[in-house]
């Protein structure tokens, strides 16, 4: 049997057809409707996440961290010209972009999200933006861009592969793109690498390229858009010690000083260096071990 020998009203067919699509269409707005993010969430959330799945969406976190910067030891002029810049922004004058630089755990995170401690008052709301993130930046700026708050774009943990293009995205954010910043936004990353983007040997030498320089310059321009690079050291040994006992006195304990001193520097060595994380991991461990044996002492 052909076709042409079924009795098929094609009329009929091709208006139900365009029905079930209507039909789709406007369930498809419905679903976009309720997923939308309600602005006035801006005046009672600090702290938001972008999630990139999909076409991203703006998710508030209801319990952020928010280290108090009194607590950051050893990065004292970081957090001043942190403080300051940020000043500069909620004031409507000019400020930069700013990139923390420097080895793991010396408090390039921290040091950005206790800005919220002592700003949020003022109206500075943070998004975390990750790395699969950074391919929505326009959608983001789009969002806060009438919102009369300040918004610092965070990113966290910041680099790229040698063949990631992502990079570009911040690149036009920054600066060079066709659209204009939002007044309203800043970005503020924190990377383990001053230059984000690996160098290779071969950008160097010039393997196969003509002009191995633009190569080079493109690599240190991402960089180059970011208006304040502050570098946070390895703290010293001084350092490291009074965020120990600064850290075990909280807890209104008073153990000899020179073993305290010793089992934090062996913890120290133990772990390939000293920063505030290392501090921070070393109290948790002491502490609770302390405190879990004078709970024990004191059932028997």
């Amino acid at each position: 049997m052909t076709l042409d020998e079924l009795n098929i009203d094609w009329a009929y067919l091709i208006e139900r057809v365009e029905q079930l699509l209507d039909m789709g269409e406007d369930y498809l707005g419905e679903k976009l409707d309720d997923n939308a993010f309600d602005p006035e969430l801006f005046a009672e959330v600090r702290t938001f996440r972008w999630r990139s799945d999909g076409h991203g969406e703006l998710t508030p976190v209801l319990y952020p961290d928010i280290p108090v910067s009194d607590a950051l030891f050893g990065i004292t002029p970081q957090l001043e010209a942190l403080r300051r810049n940020t000043r500069q922004f909620l004031g409507g004058f000019p400020a930069n972009n700013i990139l923390l630089w420097g080895d793991r755990g010396t408090g390039k995170s921290s040091a950005v999200k206790s800005l919220l401690g002592e700003f949020a008052a003022h109206g500075l709301r943070l998004i975390e933006v990750t790395g699969n993130g950074l391919a929505q930046l326009p959608a983001i700026a789009a969002l806060v861009r009438e919102q009369p708050f300040f918004f610092i774009l965070f990113c966290d943990d910041l680099s790229f592969n040698a063949d990631d293009s992502s990079y570009r995205e911040l690149k036009s954010l920054l600066e060079g793109g066709v659209e204009t910043r939002p007044e309203n936004l800043l970005v503020y990353a924190t990377s383990n690498r001053r230059h984000l983007i690996p160098e290779q040997m071969s950008d160097n030498r010039g393997d196969n390229e003509i002009h191995p320089e633009e190569a080079i310059a493109e690599k240190l321009s991402l960089v180059e858009r970011f208006g304040i690079v502050l570098h946070l050291p390895q703290i010293d040994e001084s350092t490291y010690l009074d965020i120990v006992r600064q850290g075990v006195k909280a807890y209104d304990l008073a153990p000899d000083a020179a073993q305290l001193d010793q089992a934090a520097l062996l913890w120290a060595r133990q772990r390939g260096g000293r920063s505030g994380r290392v501090a921070r991991q070393f109290i948790a461990d002491f502490v609770g071990a302390l405190l879990l044996t004078t709970r024990a002492e004191d059932n028997n």
